[in-house]
């Protein structure tokens, strides 16, 4: 099933990138009958209107598949999780990662970010999981960031470890957040951050790619 229409349609409705793969791999069995994940990028700081124009291309999504006769399920951006909901107990049961990966839109940079060719890591992220039987992209299946630490070099904390991902090895801890949530929890000027953004602001990707100030 070609996926451009849905791509396009939702790139005209704000996404940056869209892409899709094949995830069956990472399910558990709850959810194995959704096996393919649609991996939708906004280029775009994180605001409450980032995360709202995140949702919203999820709902558009699930309407464009459910109008064709396919099912669908919404794993919310990570900074937009609802606890206490029944969506909630799905959120330790997929990564957006994982559908980014798998659909060709970046690989797992030594910072533990999803880095984008285009765009570096100043992405927000959403999934869509469908059992459309959408055509899928190439995925990354290890890491492009090569001999570059300068990530591991300039972190405060140590956290960065300077490990490559790769699909082969997808248990080696490349950032130790144990350490990462300790730098911000000690300083007051990060309480209200996701973190220190050292890490993306020094990745050579980040800060050759184009960013909407939006």
């Amino acid at each position: 099933m070609n996926a451009d229409p849905l791509k396009q349609f939702l790139q005209a409705e704000g996404a940056t990138l869209v892409g899709v793969g094949d995830v069956t791999k990472a399910l558990s069995r709850e959810i194995i009958h959704l096996g393919r994940g649609v991996a939708i990028a906004v280029n775009r700081s994180l605001t409450r209107d980032t995360v709202d124009l995140l949702v919203r291309l999820q709902a558009l999504t699930e309407g464009w598949l459910k109008a064709k006769g396919y099912r669908s399920l919404s794993i919310p951006p990570d900074s937009d999780r609802k606890m206490g909901k029944m969506i909630s107990k799905l959120y330790k049961l997929f990564c957006h990662k994982t559908a980014a990966t798998c659909a060709g839109l970046g690989w797992i940079g030594k910072n533990g970010l999803i880095i984008n060719e285009r765009y570096g890591s100043k992405m927000t992220w959403a999934t869509v999981l469908t059992d459309a039987p959408l055509a899928t992209d190439r995925p990354y299946v290890s890491s492009q960031c090569g001999d570059c630490d300068l990530c591991v070099r300039h972190c405060p904390s140590g956290a960065v470890q300077g490990h490559l991902w790769s699909l082969g090895n997808p248990m080696r801890e490349i950032v130790s957040y144990d350490k990462c949530r300790s730098l911000k929890s000690g300083r007051t000027s990060l309480k209200e951050k996701p973190n220190c953004g050292f890490c993306v602001t020094v990745c050579p990707y980040s800060r050759n790619g184009k960013k909407n100030s939006n």
